[in-house]
C-alpha cells in the first residue's frame, strides 16, 4: 500500500510537468536510439570483418627460379608465423585453372593467357589469423628472396577496421554528450516538481515523514522518464534494425540483413538498464541541495 502511494505521487508529478517531462523523455529517446542504432551498425561491420577474416588472403607470387624444395621450405617457414593461420601452394597450372574459371565468359582473354601461361606465376595463398594482421604478414613477405610480388586487399581491410574504430569513438561521444543532456533535463524536471510541492513537502517533514519517503516519488519519476525513453528507443531501432545493418554493410546482399533477435534482445536489456540509470542519476542531481538530510 505504501509503495502504491509513492508510485501514485510519482505519476502525479509527471502529469503536472508534461512539457518538461516530454523534453526529458525525448532526450533519452534520441540518445539511446543513436546508441542502440550504433550497436546495430557495429554488428553489421563486425559481420563484414568476420567475412573478411574467413576469406582474406595475402598472395605471395613466387619467382620462376625457385625449386619445389625451396617452395616447400618457404611454405613451412611462413606456416610457423604467429599471424598465419594457413598457407596453400598454388602451382602455375592451378593458377591457370582458376583464371579460366574466373573469366569463363571471356574466351578471348583466356586464349591470350593460354598462349603464354608464364604470365600466371605460382603463388602461396596465406590466410591470416585476423584480417587486421595482413599488414604484418605483408611486411615480412616483401623482404624474402624468391618472392617477386605480394598482393592483399589492403585498402578494403583498412577501411573496415578504421570504420569500426570510428564508430566506437562516435558511440562514446553520443553517450557522453546526449547522456549529459538527458540527465540535466531530468534533473530540471525533478527540481520543478520539488518546487511545486515545496509546501506539501514541508508539512510532511513537520509531521515526521522520513527523507527517503519524500525522495522515493522523485526517484521513481526520473526512473519512469528514463525507462520510457529507453523503451521507445528499443522499439524504434528494433523495427528497423535489419535496414540499418543493410545500409552500413559492404556485403553484396539481396535483401535486409537478418539481425539475430537474441542479439537485439541482449542489447535491448542493456539499453533499458542504461535508460533507467540515466533517469535515476538525473533524479539524484535534481534532488541535490533540495532534499538533504
Amino acid at each position: 500500500m505504501r509503495f502504491q502511494y509513492l508510485f501514485e505521487q510519482a505519476l502525479s508529478n509527471l502529469r503536472r510537468n508534461v512539457l518538461v517531462v516530454f523534453a526529458a523523455v525525448v532526450a533519452v529517446l534520441v540518445m539511446l536510439t543513436l546508441v542502440f542504432g550504433t550497436i546495430v551498425v557495429r554488428w553489421s561491420i563486425d559481420q563484414d570483418i568476420g567475412r573478411w577474416d574467413d576469406n582474406v588472403r595475402v598472395i605471395a607470387f613466387l619467382g620462376d627460379d625457385l625449386s619445389l624444395d625451396e617452395i616447400t621450405a618457404l611454405q613451412t617457414e611462413i606456416s610457423g608465423w604467429d599471424e598465419v593461420s594457413s598457407v596453400v601452394y598454388f602451382s602455375k597450372s592451378e593458377a591457370l585453372d582458376e583464371f579460366r574459371d574466373l573469366f569463363k565468359d571471356q574466351q578471348a582473354l583466356i586464349d591470350v593467357v593460354e598462349e603464354d601461361p608464364s604470365v600466371l606465376p605460382a603463388s602461396l595463398r596465406i590466410a591470416p589469423n585476423e584480417a587486421a594482421e595482413y599488414s604484418a604478414i605483408t611486411d615480412r613477405l616483401v623482404v624474402i628472396p624468391g618472392i617477386r610480388e605480394v598482393s592483399a586487399a589492403d585498402e578494403a581491410i583498412d577501411a573496415l577496421v578504421s570504420r569500426s574504430a570510428r564508430l566506437r569513438t562516435f558511440a562514446a561521444w553520443i553517450v557522453i554528450v546526449l547522456g549529459a543532456a538527458a540527465v540535466v533535463l531530468i534533473a530540471n524536471t525533478i527540481r520543478i516538481a520539488i518546487f511545486a510541492r515545496r509546501d506539501e513537502i514541508g508539512i510532511m517533514k513537520l509531521v515526521g515523514a522520513g527523507n527517503w519517503f519524500v525522495r522515493i516519488p522523485f526517484l521513481l519519476e526520473g526512473l519512469i522518464e528514463g525507462v520510457i525513453g529507453a523503451a521507445l528507443a528499443v522499439a524504434l531501432v528494433w523495427a528497423v534494425a535489419g535496414s540499418i545493418a543493410e545500409l552500413f554493410s559492404t556485403a553484396a546482399t539481396t535483401g535486409v540483413l537478418d539481425v539475430p533477435e537474441s542479439f537485439l534482445f541482449r542489447q535491448a536489456l542493456l539499453v533499458l538498464g542504461f535508460g533507467a540509470g540515466t533517469g535515476l542519476l538525473g533524479s539524484a542531481f535534481g534532488m541535490w541541495g533540495f532534499l538533504r538530510d
